[in-house]
């Protein structure tokens, strides 16, 4: 079988750098934080006070008041960012294009504050007062199919669910539709909206999260005094389009995605493997499937958590798969800027890897102030570079052993 050649058309993104991707693009390229205090919820409650929050968001920029009231936040975002990425690509979905484009949207966890919220009408008010939308708001696939109702996109509706990875699982997978000629049109990224009492519990009993109380320097990926990622909210959306396709409208080409790759660890419910072997075969898997030698790739957008043994194991990892072109390639996490997007990381985080391809900056590590002689790859240290990018890999690494990578090329 041909394989059909995927290209990225229009990107959109909620981010806490930005409610579009120009804002969050030059607070990027700029080393800004989106981090700040948390605000969404009593900080008293937790030992964590900071967040990468999204400010100033209105949904009724995009929809009615009362359709948004029957969606989560996390759903929200995920419509708002597909509404700017179709408008982006200049793509008009007709009835007869809409049998042909489909929507792979994943989230981590979904509608968890839809959960909350429900939950305590039922404990003080009883069975009747929980919302007839209390489902549909929750689960995770609903940021793909309020999507798929919005623009009538018919053809695969689809979510993944892999924890972290889940943005760039949904990614590669709406790639590998595109690729065999199910669809010419793909609606793809992640969404999360995770600040809520129950999750931030959570992930400060298993000790993930930062406790430095300082919103700049919180997130500091690959620093020896890591202590823990900053919990972030938000969604990032591309377009992707058959090449003949959108060649025969003009559109404009940000990136080729030429490959990706997806592994299992089975190792440990949040550990990473050893060594990041899971990773490293991610990583391999993309590079086979596009067909291309590892020396040829020039930046790596990283996981980059700022947790230990994500950030040592995954730097273990591109040393086994790029040997000595290891220290030659530059690898950032901008996770040091957006904190952690959880499942909507892979999808923010893949629209930075096609932008560096198109402007050729590739963005900051910010907050390393101290080398860590066990992480000793170039990652780009507290100031954007300029230089040409022709091949970008993605990695997204999750609870549960889930391994995603992504390769763009540019055209």
């Amino acid at each position: 079988m041909t394989k059909r050649r995927v290209v990225v058309t229009g990107i959109g993104a909620v981010t806490p750098l930005g409610n579009d991707i120009s804002t969050t693009w030059e607070n990027i390229k700029a080393g800004k934080s989106g981090i700040g205090p948390l605000t969404r919820l009593d900080q008293e409650k937790f030992p964590v006070h900071v967040a990468a929050e999204v400010k100033d968001f209105d949904i009724e920029k995009y929809i009615p008041r009362k359709d948004a009231r029957k969606m989560d936040r996390f759903t929200q975002f995920a419509l708002a960012a597909s509404i700017m990425a179709v408008e982006d690509a200049n793509l008009e979905i007709t009835p007869e294009l809409g049998l042909r484009t489909g929507v792979w949207i994943g989230s981590g966890i979904g509608g968890m504050e839809t959960y909350e919220q429900q939950f305590m009408n039922f404990i003080e008010k009883g069975q009747r007062r929980v919302s007839p939308f209390f489902v549909p708001m929750m689960i995770p696939d609903m940021a793909a199919g309020q999507v798929s109702i919005h623009f009538g996109a018919k053809a695969i509706n689809s979510c993944s669910v892999t924890a972290c990875a889940s943005g760039t699982n949904s990614i590669g997978d709406a790639f590998k539709v595109i690729e065999r000629g199910d669809a010419d049109v793909m609606i793809t990224g992640g969404a999360e909206a995770p600040i809520t009492n129950m999750a931030v519990a959570g992930f400060c009993s298993n000790t993930a999260l930062s406790l430095n109380p300082d919103p700049q320097t919180a997130s500091r990926p690959f620093d020896k005094n890591r202590d823990g990622f900053v919990i972030g909210e938000g969604a990032g959306i591309v377009i992707l389009e058959e090449y003949e396709h959108a060649r025969a409208r003009n559109a404009k080409i940000y990136a080729e995605v030429v490959g990706y790759g997806a592994t299992g660890d089975a190792f440990h419910i949040t550990a990473p493997a050893p060594e990041g072997e899971g990773a490293a075969r991610s990583m391999q898997q993309a590079i086979d499937d596009a067909g291309v030698a590892p020396e040829v790739v020039d930046y790596i957008n990283a996981h980059g958590t700022s947790t230990y043994y994500n950030d040592l194991y995954e730097t273990k990892a591109v040393k086994s798969v790029f040997g000595e072109h290891a220290y030659k390639l530059a690898m950032s996490s901008t996770k040091s800027m957006t904190g952690h997007l959880l499942g909507a990381a892979g999808g923010v985080e893949a629209i930075f890897s096609v932008l560096a391809i198109k402007e050729g900056i590739v963005p900051p590590t910010m907050n390393i102030e101290t080398p860590d002689e066990e992480c000793d790859l170039d990652y780009v240290p507290n100031e954007a570079r300029q230089q040409d990018v022709n091949y970008v890999l993605s990695n997204s690494l999750g609870f549960g052993g889930h391994n995603a990578t992504l390769l763009f090329k540019k055209i």
